[in-house]
């Protein structure tokens, strides 16, 4: 490469004609035509491409479509190299050229021992601008994580907090059963009972699995009240404390009276006080049983939000993700908002990183709820995208977005959100999360509605990590 060739350009403006020499013979000069792909978004930004001639589009991949950022147009304007400053450096744009015409390429390493032999204060003020910016890169995704752990954690924490303590109420309540249980027992022992009393006594109790409690709470409390009368009529000492149980059962005065036919005097209170044992012991265990149950639910959903077990990118179903982002965020949604699910036939997997579309999902829910205050819907879609991937939906029935907040939604940090509120980080993480995914994300934003609409292909490259 001829140095003095490049003495022309404003670029090299104040160099010395050694210095020039030197990034000169480092150089290698291209010859280009239109079309040809001199650089892609994302590879390792190993050259530095001076344009010498002609011009060069400068193009990204957003969402399915790819948009013109700028274009290289005047000799001596540059791209790339940023391997020279920052060894992770990569080129942030596809260079395509538009025209014929001519570049330098230098590599990024030569350039490196150039600008140190010669600048090497520049040389450090721009080490230093690249790792700031790549250590704030790495605070934001530091933050993103822990948003998401802090997610998970609370929303398990409220979710699982309800099952947990009724199962505790209802273990508590189980031996205090099972304490009266073996009490009657002793007390019918000791008063004798025959095995064909306990016989006929266990059928009537077997009868009363197949009776249905009284659904009117009225005909509840009448029926409460005759059990209780017919009791203190036949010497029952504590009818407020059999009465209750036994007329929930669906026990009548017809049953009590032919309980008390198969026992006698000394039997009675024993008896029925064993059947409410037996009753409120079946009840406690169902209750145990499906605490338990919801906690193993939530625990299944917490395994699914965050996907500890899967491989990075896999097929995945988009409604399961929303349906346990919706499980953990569901001490969020308060009484007056009414949550549809609107989950599509034949909606495709898509390939993915589940974990990270689960953190999409949160924020669109979260922000949604913010939206609404204490009142509104929220409608959680999803549909097939013809046959190349899924469409997602979360709307509100909030206030909406002016257009000025639209148009910054998915600006870097920009947030509408009080100090201490919020993640601080706006839309943006949903952006770069659905970009790497190969999608895209639009607000449409109507009076009365808001949607933040995600369309995901069926299948993306490998670049998804």
């Amino acid at each position: 490469m001829d140095p003095f060739s490049l003495r022309a350009l404003d670029l090299f403006e104040g160099l010395e004609d050694d210095q020039l020499g030197e990034l000169a013979a480092m150089g290698t000069e291209f010859s280009f035509t239109p079309g040809q792909e001199l650089f892609r978004e994302g590879a390792p930004a190993d050259f530095w491409w001076v344009l010498l001639d002609g011009c060069i589009d400068l193009v990204r991949h957003v969402g399915r479509q790819e948009m013109l950022l700028g274009r290289m147009d005047v000799p001596g304007r540059w791209a790339g190299g940023f391997r020279a400053w920052d060894e992770n450096g990569v080129y942030l744009a596809t260079g395509r050229a538009g025209t014929d015409g001519r570049i330098l390429r230098v590599p990024a390493e030569a350039l490196r021992t150039w600008s140190v032999r010669w600048f090497r204060f520049g040389n450090h003020i721009l080490e230093g601008l690249f790792r700031t910016a790549r250590r704030f890169e790495s605070l934001t995704r530091e933050k993103e994580s822990l948003i998401a752990l802090g997610t998970l954690a609370a929303g398990l924490a409220h979710e699982i907090n309800n099952p947990a303590s009724a199962a505790t109420r209802a273990a508590e309540a189980l031996g205090r059963s099972c304490d009266a249980l073996l009490d009657s027992l002793r007390r019918l022992a000791a008063n004798a009972l025959t095995a064909e009393q306990f016989t006929g006594l266990d059928r009537l109790r077997l009868e009363l699995t197949t009776r249905p409690a009284p659904a009117d709470p009225m005909a509840a409390a009448d029926s409460e009240e005759a059990v209780s009368a017919w009791l203190s009529a036949h010497g029952v000492v504590r009818p407020w404390a059999i009465a209750p149980v036994l007329a929930s059962a669906g026990a009548d005065v017809a049953w009590c009276e032919e309980v008390a036919a198969v026992l006698d005097g000394r039997t009675l209170e024993p008896g029925l006080e064993w059947v409410v044992s037996t009753v409120s012991t079946d009840r406690q265990l169902r209750e145990v049983r499906d605490s338990t149950s919801r906690i193993s639910a939530l625990v299944a959903a917490v395994k699914s939000y965050s996907e500890l077990d899967r491989a990075p990118v896999h097929p995945t179903d988009v409604a399961e993700g929303l349906e346990s982002t919706l499980v953990m965020l569901g001490h969020r949604v308060p009484a007056g908002v009414t949550v549809v699910r609107d989950y599509g036939d034949g909606v495709p997997q898509i390939d993915a990183v589940p974990a990270e579309l689960n953190q999409v999902w949160t924020n669109l829910v979260t922000n949604a709820l913010d939206a609404m205050g204490e009142r509104g819907t929220l409608r959680v879609s999803t549909r097939p995208d013809g046959d190349e991937g899924v469409v997602v939906e979360v709307a509100d029935t909030g206030g909406g977005m002016t257009d000025e907040v639209a148009k910054h939604a998915f600006d870097p940090f920009f947030t509408t959100k009080p100090v201490g509120q919020g993640t601080g980080l706006g839309l943006d993480i949903v952006r770069r999360i659905v970009d790497r995914h190969g999608g895209e994300i639009t607000i449409d934003n109507a009076p009365g509605t808001t949607v933040l609409r995600v369309r995901l292909r069926r299948a993306v490259g490998s670049d998804v990590r």
